[in-house]
């Protein structure tokens, strides 16, 4: 991401959802889109039902949108800003390069960023490769990022999962990951960590190991229920106290590198550290900390086209489903059930950490902008 882009190509955003939230101004378009790509997933972690109901059910990827039904939605739309693909696991799709090849070709995507079970290392590592080579096609300066979990070193990083010899699977991801990385400048591997009641007490160890493996981006956030994830009922998010101490020396640690970061780097680990507040905020609170632009700046489509304003709302608050709108984005995004959504969110209704949603939150945020801005200086100063 070019420094340049948060006032090119962001800012307009930004003042469209501004004029949105302040005026009730009905043309604005997400700057970040979330894919659930398939129904597909081979884990069963406990944070997350889909691996469990996919081994119930082999069937529901065959809900899957298709290609051609994805290149008349990709084309529907307007141009964003993030491109991040979910699932399931998403390189269960053979055809997962081809999807990055229309978002390319049509969402024009400054960031390209998928996340992976790691677990199909050979198939990851190949189709990755192929990605990289389809993005820079048409912008080498987009950078693509890969980000395989980690929830636990070893045997409990298999326990959480659920999949017996998925640590060692990751191991080998990573370390054709990280070749890939060497190859190409504008790939990013990044390791991510769920912190949930099974492994809140691990975070240091977890830390310390991804450091050990010499990769230099690590982010983690915390499990949520989500309709998504069919989990509602599970136990499954750290208490606030508890998540709110133990986070306070992950963020500290974080601070202490900021100032060893390149510029725009910097500004990006000061918004992870403010996030790191609100979430504790919002986990012992319940209630939006600053206001969600959910279903405004960011949508999600899920496997089957259902279109929501997050992973978290998800089926409570779907907004449609294009394959009833004939694949027309724009005629579903600003649909009389679409702004009822958003009003529900707008009046405060729900509140999560969800990470993705709170950077855009962050930015729509002034104050808390100004902090993580704040932070950014005083940092790269020591």
């Amino acid at each position: 991401m070019k420094k340049s882009d948060l006032f090119t190509k962001i800012a307009p955003y930004m003042f469209d959802y501004r004029m949105n939230r302040w005026f009730g101004r009905k043309k604005f378009n997400p700057m970040t889109i979330t894919y659930s790509v398939t129904a597909a997933c081979q884990s069963r972690c406990k944070t997350c039902q889909i691996g469990a109901m996919f081994c119930q059910d082999p069937t529901r990827p065959q809900k899957d949108l298709k290609l051609d039904e994805i290149e008349k939605i990709f084309k529907s739309m307007k141009p964003v800003y993030f491109f991040n693909m979910s699932g399931g696991e998403p390189f269960m799709r053979d055809d997962l390069p081809e999807i990055v090849e229309l978002a390319c070709k049509y969402l024009k995507p400054r960031v390209v960023h998928t996340p992976t079970n790691a677990i199909l290392s050979e198939k990851i590592i190949k189709n990755t490769e192929k990605i990289i080579q389809i993005v820079r096609k048409y912008d080498p300066s987009v950078p693509v990022t890969v980000k395989p979990s980690i929830d636990g070193v070893g045997d409990k990083h298999d326990e959480i999962r659920g999949v017996k010899g998925n640590f060692k699977c990751l191991l080998k991801t990573i370390d054709g990951l990280k070749k890939l990385e060497e190859k190409y400048d504008n790939f990013h591997l990044e390791l991510g960590t769920v912190i949930s009641n099974f492994n809140i007490n691990d975070l240091d160890e977890i830390e310390d190991f991804v450091h050990s493996l010499g990769v230099e981006s690590y982010r983690n956030e915390v499990a949520e229920c989500r309709t998504e994830f069919f989990n509602l009922e599970d136990e499954i998010t750290p208490p606030a106290e508890v998540y709110q101490k133990l986070i306070k020396d992950f963020a500290r640690k974080v601070e202490d590198n900021i100032g060893k970061k390149k510029k725009l780097a910097r500004t990006t680990e000061a918004m992870r550290v403010v996030y790191y507040d609100l979430a504790g905020k919002i986990l012992a609170e319940k209630r939006q900390v600053i206001p969600c632009y959910a279903g405004v700046s960011n949508v999600h489509i899920n496997y089957d086209g259902g279109v929501w304003p997050c992973c978290v709302l998800g089926y409570e608050q779907e907004m449609g489903n294009l394959r009833d709108y004939d694949y027309d984005f724009q005629k579903l995004w600003y649909s009389d059930k679409a702004f009822e959504v958003r009003k529900y969110i707008k009046e405060k209704n729900c509140a999560c950490p969800l990470a993705n949603q709170a950077y855009s939150n962050e930015l729509m945020h002034i104050p808390t902008l100004v902090k993580a801005g704040v932070k950014s200086v005083v940092y790269s100063m020591e």
